[in-house]
This record gives C-alpha cells, sequence and structure tokens, in this order.
C-alpha cells in the first residue's frame, strides 16, 4: 500500500499543482482589484491619495486598509478560490457577490454603531466598482484556464464506474465541452470480469474498458488517476461505499457520485441526513407563486426600458423596411403561449411579403433544413430581403416583441415561441415548454440560435423551465447582448 500511496500521491501532487498556482493568482488579482478599488473611492470622495502626508489621508488609508483586508478575507471566508467551484457554473460568481456584499454590510454596521465619520458615498463608489471589477477579472482568469483545458493542459482525469448506459452517459456529459477539463481514462463496469481491449467511443475519443469495478480500481491505484466517478451506487451498497471513500482517501484520489438526475441545476439539490442516512432532496421548479410575480415585474421593467432605449432604433428599421420592399412594417405570427394559447408575436417584416406561400415549396425543395421534421431553417432563404438579412444578423427584427411582453404574451426570457404545427408534435415531456411564457431570448439564442437541432432546442428550454432563476434570467440576458454583438448563431 505504502507504494500504490507514493504513486497515486505523485500523481495527485502534479494535479493539484495547477490548482494551488490558479488559487495563489486569484489570490494576488483579488487584493489588486480591491486594493484599486478603496484606493479609488478614497481619492474620488475625499480628494485625499493614499499616499498623502496628511492627517486625514492617514487615517483614510488606514480605514482603507482594514477594508481592503476585511474585504479579501471574506472573499476567503465564502471559498470563492476553492478549486472545487471555478471555471464553471454560476457559484463562483454567486460566492464573489455574497462575499462583497457581506463584508459592506459589516462595515455599514460598524461604522454606524461607533459613529465613524465615514461618508456613504465613499461605500458607495467602492462596492460597485469593486464588485464588477473582481467579476470581471474571474472571468477573465476562467477564459484562460478555459483556453488551457481546450489545448489538453489542466485536466481532471476520470475513471467512471457503473452500467454501461449510465456511465457512458455520464463520460459524454463529463467530455462533451473540453474547457470543462474532464477526461475519462478508463470505464469499470460491473459484472464484466477482466478486461478484455474493448473500449467505448465518447465524444470522438476511445475510452478503454478496463473490467469491472475491481478492475477499475486496480487503474487508480496504478497512479495517473484524479477522480473516480460511480452511477451505481446500489451495487457498492452502504458499506462498499463507505470502504470506497477510505481507499481512495489513503490514494488521494476524489469520490463523486451521480445522483441519477439529468438536467437539474446545483441549487435544487439538497443533501439532508435522515437518521445519519444522507438523502439527495431534488426541490421543486420555481416558476409558480411568488416567483412568478418577481418574474412578471421584472419582465415589464425591462420591456418598457428596452422599448424606450430602442426606440430610434426601430424607427429607423421600420422607415429601411417600408422604403425597400412592398408589404407591412410588421410580421404577426401566430404562436402558442403560455398553457396552449394562441397569440400574434410581433417582428420586424425582413421577408418578402407572400412568404408563407412560397414555405411548402422550400420544404419540399430542402428537406435537410426540416429540422426533425418540425423546425425549419434555411442558411440562404430567398424569401429574406437584403434589409431583412441585415435586420436577422444583428437581432433588430425581434425588438418589437418587447410590445408582446408588455401585452403578457411573453417574456424576456424564457422558450422559444412555437409554432401550432410544433406543438402538435409534442409528447408529454416536450409539453412542459408551454407551463411558462415562452421567451424572446433564452437559452436556445445564446447556445448555437439557428444553429440548433430541434432536439438540442427542446432539452434546453426544458432545463430552463425546471431550474428557472432571477439570477440565471440576467446571465442570459448578458450572453445575449453578447451573441448579439457577435452576430452568433442567426440568419
Amino acid at each position: 500500500m505504502s507504494i500504490l500511496s507514493v504513486t497515486v500521491g505523485s500523481a495527485f501532487s502534479r494535479s493539484t499543482r495547477w490548482e494551488r498556482a490558479y488559487a495563489a493568482r486569484l489570490l494576488v488579482t483579488d487584493i489588486v482589484v480591491v486594493a484599486s478599488a478603496v484606493a479609488l473611492a478614497q481619492y474620488v470622495r475625499f480628494g485625499e491619495a493614499p499616499t498623502s502626508d496628511s492627517m486625514m489621508s492617514r487615517q483614510l488609508t488606514g480605514f482603507s486598509v482594514l477594508f481592503v483586508l476585511l474585504w479579501t478575507s471574506a472573499l476567503s471566508a465564502f471559498r470563492s478560490r476553492s478549486t472545487r467551484i471555478v471555471g464553471a457554473g454560476f457559484e463562483e460568481y454567486r460566492r464573489v457577490l455574497s462575499a462583497s456584499f457581506w463584508t459592506f454590510g459589516a462595515v455599514a454596521i460598524v461604522t454606524l454603531l461607533l459613529r465613524l465619520e465615514v461618508a456613504r458615498g465613499y461605500l458607495a463608489i467602492a462596492l460597485p466598482i469593486g464588485s464588477v471589477c473582481l467579476l470581471l477579472a474571474r472571468k477573465a482568469w476562467r477564459g484562460a484556464l478555459a483556453r488551457g483545458r481546450a489545448r489538453g493542459e489542466i485536466q481532471t482525469s476520470v475513471v467512471a464506474i457503473g452500467g454501461r448506459a449510465e456511465v457512458s452517459i455520464l463520460a459524454c456529459e463529463l467530455t462533451k465541452n473540453p474547457a470543462h477539463g474532464y477526461r475519462v481514462v478508463g470505464i469499470g463496469i460491473p459484472g464484466y470480469g477482466e478486461g478484455r481491449g474493448e473500449v467505448v467511443a465518447i465524444n470522438g475519443r476511445s475510452i478503454p474498458v478496463a473490467g469491472d469495478e475491481a478492475a477499475a480500481l486496480a487503474m487508480v491505484a496504478g497512479g495517473g488517476v484524479d477522480t473516480v466517478a460511480i452511477t451505481d451506487t446500489e451495487h457498492f451498497g452502504v458499506q462498499g461505499i463507505r470502504d470506497l471513500t477510505w481507499t481512495l482517501d489513503a490514494l488521494d484520489v476524489d469520490l463523486v457520485v451521480s445522483p441519477g438526475v439529468m438536467d437539474v441545476t446545483g441549487a435544487r439539490l439538497v443533501m439532508r441526513p435522515v437518521a445519519n442516512f444522507p438523502l439527495l432532496h431534488v426541490e421543486k421548479p420555481q416558476y409558480h407563486g411568488a416567483a412568478r410575480w418577481g418574474k412578471r415585474a421584472f419582465d415589464l421593467i425591462f420591456a418598457v426600458i428596452a422599448i424606450l432605449i430602442m426606440s430610434p432604433v426601430m424607427l429607423v428599421a421600420a422607415v429601411a423596411i417600408k422604403m425597400t420592399s412592398q408589404g407591412p412594417v410588421f410580421y404577426r405570427s401566430e404562436r402558442i403561449g403560455k398553457d396552449g394559447k394562441p397569440f400574434k408575436m410581433i417582428k420586424f417584416r425582413t421577408m418578402v411579403q407572400d412568404a408563407d406561400r412560397q414555405l411548402l415549396d422550400l420544404v419540399a425543395r430542402d428537406q435537410n433544413d426540416f429540422a426533425g421534421g418540425v423546425l425549419f431553417k434555411m442558411r440562404d432563404d430567398p424569401r429574406v430581403t437584403a434589409v431583412g438579412r441585415w435586420l436577422r444578423r444583428i437581432s433588430i427584427d425581434e425588438l418589437p416583441q418587447f410590445f408582446n411582453v408588455l401585452k403578457q404574451d411573453m417574456s424576456v426570457v424564457g422558450p422559444r415561441p412555437p409554432l401550432e404545427r410544433e406543438v402538435q408534435s409534442y409528447d408529454g415531456a416536450v409539453s412542459r415548454r408551454m407551463l411558462v411564457k415562452p421567451g424572446i431570448t433564452g437559452l436556445w439564442q445564446v447556445s448555437g440560435r439557428s444553429n440548433l437541432s430541434w432536439e438540442d432546442s427542446v432539452r434546453l428550454d426544458l432545463f430552463y423551465i425546471e431550474n428557472w432563476s432571477m439570477i440565471s434570467d440576467l446571465v442570459i440576458i448578458a450572453k445575449t447582448v453578447r451573441a448579439v454583438l457577435a452576430r452568433e448563431g442567426a440568419y
């Protein structure tokens, strides 16, 4: 065992070296960002730079130093640099914001109780600037990490153990995006026996089947493995899982267990110990009750602001459409909304006037664009006008949909608004898209737009419905702006 521990321990020390270096870089970046934000707030509010020699400047600088120490300590206390959460998902950003707001809450309370003469403007400058810069810095580091992982660097080697179907799904999800940094190096299938040289093709890679669970664990003991992922806890049993954790702990190898639920975010998964037996509780989706009213209020406010800001752009688009082609400025398409109720979705007209009558001929000529037999998307659709093609590329044609939001037919963020013929083809699972209002944008919009297949579009819509939160809406809106500016996937 000692030889195995040294062998695997060496591999583990190599894998954690980048984690320690990455965390150290984040710490240095956090200190620089926080110190700069606090120094700027001190100078803007009081006109005293931290390097000044006056008595007031020294006092303010002393307070600022304590402020920086408290803020950076809060970032550490909230484990915002934990290697468990950096580089993927919203949790890292959430912890950064939580630490920042906690810091300012603590400072505000202390200054109030001690009656310290620190202007509120000082905090009002440091909080938004520091928080935004921290998030931007984390995003930059995440981009660098993703690029390194995409090059095959900074990888986490995984041995997956479970039934053939389940472990194939797990391996597929782990390796689907190289930026996540997972590399499945072996598979163990209970009851398989000794390895026979078989490989499983996952995402263009051939993953060897080591054999049964004993052969997979022998592969782990051989070194070079960072994590063991299992999908079949029933096979191991309670005692077997406990023994496995002890074995892997001695080898400095992580253990992860797939809960067996797909497309459910961590926010809905709560571990609740019952009589010393851990149970995974899946919380209900949040599209009912008070959350619905909060989303509705956000939709109304956002739609009004968007219409006011974009009204000059919409006016120019309307004039351009009217001057370059015959027909109305707006195109009203019947879509199916919440609970199966039809409504007229408003867009700027981007096609010739008789475009709908030409649809059947185009479908007959090019069946390849009829995705899954439901959606029709043609990259070089001859019905699109010159102005319409330009409007589509930068998504200006969709701006009138904010009036649908005001009419309560649509939401700012939601599933893609379906046509009646699509709804007629829905099965029981897909029909869950009708539980919420369709959106102007959504996960489908920021994950490929027109390049998505029917199946991917449905899965993203269902994922959004099951895991909705206000934070996710804000993130999708931000990603939509980026996708529109980059002109990704629109035609």
